[in-house]
């Protein structure tokens, strides 16, 4: 059974990402010890919050990150923590990210649509990924966020519409560093069949 390690820094909805990782059929473990991702199948990244507290609660772990993240082995950024994998943000005031795939995190323009971004809304596929395989283009998925990522086109694997076209999933140029702006584990069955897809990478 692939050992999964759910990154925990303190901000994150690791119950949810829990359950929907178990019930693809993985062994999960919630963990900060960098023993413990070093040796893991695959890691996820979840978060929910502030930009500048995310990168200040998971300094101590830039290292364990990168070491893991060159290993090839893949790791899934949720939320949150799709957008620290950035190289930096907006929010607080241009705060450096992890810098694992080359972009920015911006704030939704003012329009007359609500920020943040929330409920069900349809992706459009742009590139395939195995973390995508059986996904239908214009399927619906479940968003929280007021910021957005704005990253290069190869490393767009899928883009929403919100006022703004913006990149609901990236990719880093190995292919092994994935993010989704949207929650898989609160997007139904599509939502679980993409945790399963990342179980099966791993």
């Amino acid at each position: 059974m692939k050992k999964i390690v759910i990154i925990d820094y303190g901000l994150g909805n690791l119950r949810s990402v829990l359950k929907g990782l178990e019930y693809a059929g993985a062994n999960v473990v919630i963990s900060s010890d960098p023993a413990e991702i070093k040796s893991a199948d695959g890691v996820i990244l979840p978060g929910v919050g502030a930009f500048k507290d995310a990168m200040k609660n998971i300094a101590g772990l830039l290292d364990t990150i990168n070491e893991y993240v060159d290993s090839g082995k893949p790791m899934l950024g949720i939320c949150l923590g799709q957008q620290i994998l950035m190289s930096k943000s907006e929010e607080g005031g241009h705060t450096p990210g992890l810098d694992l795939i080359k972009g920015e995190v911006q704030r939704f323009p003012h329009s007359d649509l609500k920020v943040p971004h929330m409920g069900w809304n349809s992706i459009s596929i742009n590139s395939k990924h195995p973390f995508f395989e059986g996904i239908p283009d214009g399927s619906f998925v479940y968003f929280v966020h007021s910021y957005f990522v704005d990253t290069g086109e190869k490393n767009t694997l899928i883009s929403c519409d919100y006022g703004t076209d913006f990149a609901a999933s990236v990719v880093n140029n190995a292919g092994n560093v994935i993010g989704t702006q949207f929650h898989p584990e609160k997007s139904g069955d599509m939502g679980l069949k993409m945790l399963e897809n990342f179980v099966a990478m791993c």
